[in-house]
């Protein structure tokens, strides 16, 4: 996680390779939901398990059911960027993410966005999350106003 252990999000460092961007150096939209899955991957490791040991030993799936980004600045080639991503929201079959993509240089916000999963066995049926995995994601879900956390 962070530096800070009261904070609920991850950084992830991301260079902007040549190949992902036009004949302008501005990067090609599509990435950034890459780097959104990245950022998924990385938080998930910080938190003490790998995404493929998930699948490899609890046949344990997070499927990609929605996806959303909004575009505020373009990223260019060779920019140092941070992928920042939070669990909005654990329940027992789906989980949420959020995400910014910050220029590190300056923090200057160029993307912000979401992805919703659903887990499911190799099967492609939704299961249930694990409870290892829920607690670990569910301790990180930002508080609501009436100090309650989603589920």
């Amino acid at each position: 996680m962070t530096s800070d252990p009261t904070k609920e999000y991850h950084d992830a460092p991301v260079r902007v390779r040549y190949a992902e961007t036009d004949q302008m150096g501005v990067v090609y939209h599509a990435n950034y939901l890459i780097w959104f899955e990245i950022g998924r991957v990385e938080l998930m490791r910080a938190l003490g398990f790998e995404y493929k040991l998930m699948e490899a030993e609890d046949d344990c799936y997070i499927v990609v059911a929605e996806a959303s980004c909004r575009y505020i600045h373009p990223a260019r080639y060779d920019e140092l960027l941070r992928v920042r991503t939070r669990i909005s929201q654990a329940g027992n079959r789906v989980v949420k993410y959020s995400y910014q993509l910050l220029r590190d240089t300056d923090d200057y916000l160029l993307a912000s966005g979401a992805t919703t999963h659903v887990i499911c066995g190799k099967d492609g049926k939704p299961k249930l999350l694990p409870q290892k995995y829920r607690n670990k994601f569910r301790s990180l879900v930002p508080e609501s106003p009436d100090g309650s956390r989603s589920a």
